[in-house]
């Protein structure tokens, strides 16, 4: 109940009820479906005012991480009954407005015309949450995005180790990975007409894969967001009330809360998977398509994002596998091994609940003191209600398809300008280079300042400690933390001198003032 009367304080601090005009000549729905949202609508510079580093022509590309979510999919099947439900309720409604209008034709003419007879457009269907076209077509036209920016890097035969594909064990990731990995190696075979090739794509068991759905195996987390899925609906109600009350007075309906609830869910599958905006997107106003927007944003900031540590701390074991193939490839690079020998790229496909922990990890979407409240372990304030400017947007930080891209980068010492390390990570989130808060809001940050600001704070914890105790209990901090074998005090060691070009015995590395 703490927590419940927290967040109510919160969200009447967070903005009034007013409704603003909003320019509905420029508004488009398909940009407002928080994380329901097709790639297309999200795949646009999120930062204002942000400059995107100049990386030297000197500097060349070693390797490449991607953590992807699959592309559009269709409803799941729980949610294909709910809309045969809303179906049966509209046709309810209607005859009910039809019965009181009494031969009357003025209230009965606000109904829209789509309203009468209404049938979903997945009625019939026993299965659901596939992958479908348009979501191939996301997967398939990044793959070749990428190869094209990254020529460098996909040059070489291929091979499963060179390449790396992985996929959670469920249908529409592992469909993602292959569309994805048919427009990344186009043209680089010899089936067909597209001359395309056969390619490997690792899955592991849903119930022991804690690189890429960490969130199924985690007790404490599945804990926290039983106990607070409650409180999050009742953040939501009133904006859900206000909406009804509106739509109850054009429409002359008595929609309830649930319908509300129903028809924006009907809105962001028509807009999202049919194009359709004119139907049940046409309910709403601008400004209310804004609010409802803002409540699954706020949902997803709770039970995925910076609403709880171990929303994203449970996500440390894929930090950890990044981490060691970056320096993989740093070694790899340093030893001078020939090229098809070592792994050039590693390429994951997963869910919103995998890129969201992941993106909370590499302190995206921070502001202020944003960062700094992460690292002390403070909670942070819920994003600001509409029409205040908030950052945290499902539909960019985990659209249909969304991204994150670590690029790692090796720069000779020689370097022009401020570029003196020898190996930079650049960040890239759905495609956009995007600032990195631990790295002094840069998004081209050499690799031992990552590794010390963003990454080692997260190494304290292991997912077993983090998952496997009470919310409510101080979490053990054991003496050795838990990491990959590639932490070792020689490795490390090593690391130092690839990194700053000098031993222990010289004197200390000129750090970088970020």
């Amino acid at each position: 109940m703490a927590i419940e009367g927290a967040l109510f304080f919160l969200l009447f601090l967070l903005g009034p009820v007013i409704s603003p005009s909003y320019a509905e000549e420029s508004f488009d729905v398909r940009c407002h479906l928080s994380t329901v949202s097709r790639y297309s609508a999200a795949r646009v510079a999120i930062n204002d005012g942000f400059e995107a580093s100049k990386i030297p022509d000197e500097c060349r590309v070693v390797h490449l991480n991607l953590v992807a979510r699959h592309g559009t999919r269709a409803p799941t099947k729980k949610r294909i009954k709910e809309l045969d439900q809303l179906a049966i309720r509209l046709e309810s409604l209607v005859s009910d407005a039809r019965h009181e209008a009494q031969g009357s034709d003025a209230s009965l003419q606000r109904i829209p015309g789509w309203l009468w007879g209404w049938k979903s457009p997945w009625k019939g269907r026993l299965k659901g949450g596939e992958l479908i076209a348009k979501g191939e077509d996301e997967l398939y036209d990044l793959g070749i995005r990428v190869r094209d920016r990254f020529p460098e890097l996909f040059n070489a035969e291929y091979h499963p180790d060179i390449y790396t594909m992985r996929a959670t064990q469920v249908p529409r990731a592992s469909a993602s990975a292959v569309a994805f990995g048919m427009g990344l190696f186009s043209g680089r075979g010899s089936l067909g007409p597209g001359k395309h090739r056969a390619f490997s794509v690792i899955s592991e068991s849903r119930a022991s894969d804690i690189c890429l759905r960490f969130f199924d195996s985690c007790q404490t987390y599945k804990e926290f967001r039983k106990g607070q899925e409650p409180a999050v609906d009742k953040l939501k109600e009133p904006v859900l009330d206000e909406v009804t009350s509106a739509l109850a007075a054009r429409f002359k309906l008595n929609f309830t809360r649930q319908d509300i609830a129903s028809l924006w869910f009907l809105c962001k599958q028509e807009a999202s998977l049919l194009d359709v905006t004119n139907q049940a997107c046409g309910l709403f106003s601008p400004y209310e398509v804004s609010l409802l927007e803002w409540t699954d944003d706020l949902e997803g900031f709770i039970l995925k994002g910076y609403g709880k540590a171990v929303n994203y701390r449970m996500g440390v074991p894929l930090l950890q596998d990044v981490v060691q193939s970056i320096e993989q490839a740093i070694i790899a690079n340093e030893e001078n091994h020939i090229s098809g020998t070592f792994e050039k790229a590693r390429l994951r496909f997963a869910h919103a609940e995998t890129v969201v922990p992941f993106s909370c990890l590499l302190g995206l979407f921070l502001h202020g003191s944003g960062f700094e409240q992460i690292q002390r372990e403070e909670p942070l304030e819920l994003p600001p209600k509409p029409p205040s400017e908030r950052s945290w947007r499902g539909s960019i930080v985990a659209p249909f398809a969304g991204n994150n891209m670590l690029v790692l980068y090796n720069c000779p010492h020689n370097s022009t300008g401020n570029y003196q390390n020898k190996y930079y990570v650049q960040v890239l989130h759905n495609e956009n280079p995007i600032p990195l808060p631990g790295c002094g809001n840069t998004d081209f940050c050499p690799y031992d300042v990552f590794k010390e600001r963003v990454v080692n704070p997260h190494m304290k914890h292991d997912f077993n400690s983090v998952c496997n105790f009470p919310l409510d209990a101080k979490t053990p901090q054991p003496e050795r933390p838990s990491q990959p074998s590639f932490n070792s005090s020689k490795l490390m060691k090593f690391f130092r001198w690839l990194l700053t070009g000098k031993s222990e015995t010289h004197s200390p590395s000129h750090k970088v003032d970020l």
